[in-house]
């Protein structure tokens, strides 16, 4: 089958007519569209238009409140708490970095959680948002049960991305986003609904044993990054994104790719530094110092440095989708 191209601007148009289409508002389909076309744009197409059909039957089941509008619950001086309200988390996080921007601002430091929330997507996409309004960002968030204590056989803790993104002068923000499994669920994910196996080193199935069948790695658990040391980060995580922000855990947090059950109500916490305050207004030289002392050797390269061309070739060239894809994606904006 050959892949289909849409430009940016109908990708972003038929995404808010699906979810427009399933129950979901008009400004929260475009809060959704965005972040899912920019995944797409970074070649991060697990956390891009592959979701548009389970967000579409969430939202039409009302496992996702389609409508809601976040809420910022209570405030401090440096520090806001965001309810959800089991809607989109792309809306409350938009919220979340418009907060912060002001509040770091003013005090140098501050922080936003967010409970009753959803997947969140490329965890990259919100902690850049705040790099490029000078800001030094860190980005936590939980997600349902995936990944297995070290030495354990049963899922407790999500894939539990981070994301860390720095400003730059002259340049588009350092940015480092990661999952905690081996890989992001969401290739599975992608592969599952491609008809494709995925590394035997990738996901254990329910019986504990490793698999290359991606259904069966769905049923089971992913692997962490880095053995041990990874498995103690997934633990820090799920106790920042979700202990702090009062939302679910990951064993108690439902499926984010089917309609059924409750709403998953999990959990992010944002935070953000005014660079310029805590380096004396040295940061962006000593960043620029220390990228020229890395960059000199051969053979390296920034992490997330590809954007660039990556964003330069989708507005040239469109974005690929799957013929597959493409099929249910028309079916779903027709209903």
């Amino acid at each position: 089958m050959h892949d289909v191209t849409l430009s940016i601007a109908d990708a972003q148009e038929l995404a808010v007519s699906i979810l427009q289409a399933h129950k979901t508002s008009t400004e929260n389909a475009q809060h959704v569209a965005r972040a899912l076309i920019a995944a797409e744009i970074d070649g991060q197409r697990g956390h891009g238009l592959s979701r548009l059909p389970s967000y579409a039957a969430q939202s039409a089941s009302g496992k996702v409140n389609g409508v809601a509008k976040p809420v910022v619950l209570d405030r401090k001086r440096a520090a806001v708490r965001i309810d959800a309200l089991n809607g989109f988390a792309f809306s409350a996080l938009d919220l979340a970095v418009s907060e912060l921007k002001t509040l770091a601002s003013d005090a140098g430091i501050a922080a936003a959680s967010v409970f009753r929330s959803h997947h969140f997507g490329q965890a990259g996409y919100h902690a850049e948002r705040l790099a490029e309004h000078g800001l030094v960002a860190i980005v936590f968030g939980n997600s349902p049960k995936a990944i297995a204590p070290y030495g354990g056989n049963r899922g407790v803790f999500g894939t539990n991305p981070i994301a860390f993104a720095a400003p730059r002068v002259n340049d588009i923000p350092l940015l480092i986003d990661l999952s905690l499994s081996k890989v992001a669920r969401g290739k599975v994910m992608l592969a599952r609904q491609n008809g494709e196996s995925i590394p035997d080193d990738w996901a254990l199935d329910e019986h504990g044993q490793p698999t290359t069948d991606p259904i069966e790695a769905l049923k089971g658990t992913m692997l962490p990054m880095g053995g041990a040391k990874g498995a103690a980060l997934v633990f820090m995580v799920e106790i920042l994104a979700a202990g702090l922000s009062g939302a679910n855990f990951g064993y108690e947090a439902s499926s984010f790719f089917t309609a059924d059950g409750p709403p998953p109500g999990v959990g992010q916490l944002m935070l953000a530094f005014d660079p310029d305050f805590f380096s004396g207004g040295s940061y962006f030289i000593r960043l620029e110092d220390l990228i020229v002392e890395i960059t000199q050797q051969e053979n390296v390269r920034l992490p997330g440095s590809q954007r660039t061309l990556l964003r330069k070739k989708a507005e040239q060239e469109g974005l690929p989708v799957s013929s597959k894809l493409m099929d249910e994606l028309n079916g779903l904006s027709k209903r």
